[in-house]
């Protein structure tokens, strides 16, 4: 078991922000107490592996472990340590949709759990090393494992191992194996996350509860869920087109830290503890896959090298998000000068002196200009375009970055008077160029693709808060209004949806001339579908109890 608050010196609103993620993660950690689960099943029928089935004795529906998650996510969307920043994000998505793609096509992800479940990942502003799984498909990753792995196959093979987790269902087999004891475990966790919201200390103590009535088992079973774990993500992992040996490498960065003392820094070590027969199993499998693979042409080795210039740069930006604090700032934007002045002409844009310069030279823009040094980080920015110039994802990024810089220095980003919002593809894209058109007044262009992206994608919070702004400076009232309603839906808080869509009403009752009777007739819609939905929650706590 992990410390819930790691710091009791922290603020209370650090403290309450560390017990909820603690008790997020806690959940699945505690409730994964499972004897080793069938082998995987392609979709015929067959054995993926050579494993032999123990049968599946779950009990607890998808539908069921699906709502535990959404209470849990919905505390978590509220937390300030929550983070939604879309070029992370899109960068956690490049590795986690192949994975999910490879699990379907090994049938380890059951047709009704691709249905039922979430399958979507949190980011959550904590510098320790971690990452998590959530009942119903929900998965949370510390900023500061994405700043500590080296590659996107050391951060691939996190994500496969709690993938698997939760494809293998190990809360429903903890809730059939402990039938009386499991269902008072899950009821402390959840009563824990909403008395996180007034009192840390209510929370904890309804977590020590649930923690103590699991101990034993989590003692008896752990393990095995880690093998688990890690054989079927491997497959995942590698299925997906990863490098296996991204498993062995992360192995060795958490085994090196086993042996140094705990500093507290290392939250997956403890989750997910080391053992030296995990460690030989994995090395296995690697020695297995590299004697059966082909060995890797030159453009492949080159696509790799390209892939870990994107993770450098990645995982620059993730440090920063963290809030390392103003000495780590200048110090980040030291190193990138000192690498700016030692800058060569290099002969591959994929070489190793190339990765790092670029994770650096991204790292010292991003801090510059946090630290409002602005034409610091423009400096840079001319230093570090030339060696993303031949990635495409990189110098995107970069390009996102050089607008970011102007947004936050108050100054309209110079593409925002030629930008084709129709032509911007990934969400990262979408909200940067939104925000920049935003800043040059053309609100008119940011609604028209906000709604094209918003009906394609309409959990995207961030994207309708920003429909709101811009229907608001389009003095849209009604729509604004339901703009703001729907962001507050995505992150399952319904009764804050219910409360704007009630105001949307309202308003068009009040001034018929801001009625819009298609708008109203989606906001009457919308209104009943979440008052169903609150409804439910309200029956569903009724027979938890």
């Amino acid at each position: 078991m992990f410390p819930l608050i790691r710091s009791k010196n922290a603020p209370p609103t650090q403290r309450l922000a560390r017990t909820r993620l603690a008790l997020a993660a806690l959940v699945f950690m505690a409730a994964t107490n499972f004897s080793l689960a069938q082998a995987p099943r392609s979709a015929s029928g067959g054995a993926t592996g050579s494993l032999p089935s123990l049968g599946d004795n779950s009990e607890l529906s998808a539908a069921a472990e699906r709502r535990i998650g959404d209470r849990i996510a919905a505390s978590i969307y509220r937390d300030p340590d929550y983070v939604d920043d879309p070029v992370l994000g899109d960068y956690l998505q490049s590795i986690w949709q192949p994975l999910l793609t490879a699990a379907r096509s090994r049938g380890e992800l059951q047709a009704e759990l691709d249905e039922r479940f979430a399958w979507d990942l949190f980011l959550i502003r904590d510098r320790s090393i971690n990452a998590f799984a959530l009942p119903g498909g929900y998965f949370g990753v510390h900023l500061g494992l994405i700043g500590s792995v080296g590659s996107s196959d050391e951060m691939a093979a996190v994500l496969a191992h709690e993938l698997s987790h939760v494809t293998q269902r190990h809360i429903s087999r903890l809730m059939t194996q402990q039938s009386r004891q499991a269902p008072w475990m899950i009821a402390a966790m959840i009563l824990g996350v909403l008395a996180a919201n007034k009192s840390p200390n209510a929370a904890s103590a309804a977590i020590v509860g649930g923690q103590a009535v699991a101990a034993q088992g989590q003692l008896n079973f752990s393990r095995d869920m880690e093998r688990e774990a890690d054989r079927v993500g491997f497959g995942v992992m590698t299925d997906a087109g990863f490098d296996s040996r991204g498993v062995t490498t992360m192995f060795e960065k958490l085994q090196q830290a086993a042996r140094l003392n705990d500093s507290g820094a290392f939250p997956y070590l403890r989750s997910h503890p080391l053992t030296t027969q995990r460690i030989a199993e994995a090395q296995s499998r690697l020695q297995l896959s590299s004697a059966a693979a082909i060995q890797p042409s030159k453009e492949s080795q080159a696509n790799a090298g390209k892939a870990h210039e994107l993770h450098a740069m990645m995982a620059a930006r993730a440090r920063i998000l963290a809030v390392p604090g103003v000495d780590a700032l200048h110090a980040i934007v030291a190193e990138a000068r000192h690498r700016s002045a030692s800058l060569q002409a290099l002969a591959s844009p994929a070489s190793a002196d190339n990765i790092r310069d670029a994770g650096a030279l991204y790292g010292g823009v991003f801090a510059a200009a946090q630290l409002r040094d602005f034409a610091g980080a423009r400096s840079l920015l001319t230093r570090l375009k030339p060696l993303t110039a031949e990635i495409p994802r990189a110098n995107t990024a970069v390009e996102l970055l050089a607008i970011e810089i102007d947004l936050l220095a108050g100054v309209v980003p110079p593409s925002a008077s030629s930008v084709d919002m129709a032509k911007t593809r990934s969400r990262a894209e979408v909200l940067t160029q939104a925000r920049s058109l935003m800043a040059a007044h053309r609100a008119r262009d940011v609604s028209d693709r906000l709604q094209t992206w918003v009906a394609a994608h309409p959990k995207d919070a961030m994207a309708w808060q920003l429909l709101a702004v811009a229907y608001g400076q389009q003095n849209q009232t009604v729509r604004a209004i339901r703009a703001d309603a729907e962001s507050r839906a995505a992150q399952l808080d319904y009764p804050a949806a219910r409360d704007r869509f009630k105001a949307a009403q309202s308003l068009m009752r009040s001034n018929p001339s801001s009625a819009d009777y298609v708008e109203g007739s989606i906001i009457d819609t919308r209104t009943r579908q979440v008052e169903l939905l609150i409804k439910e929650q309200a029956l569903q706590d009724k027979v938890d109890r």
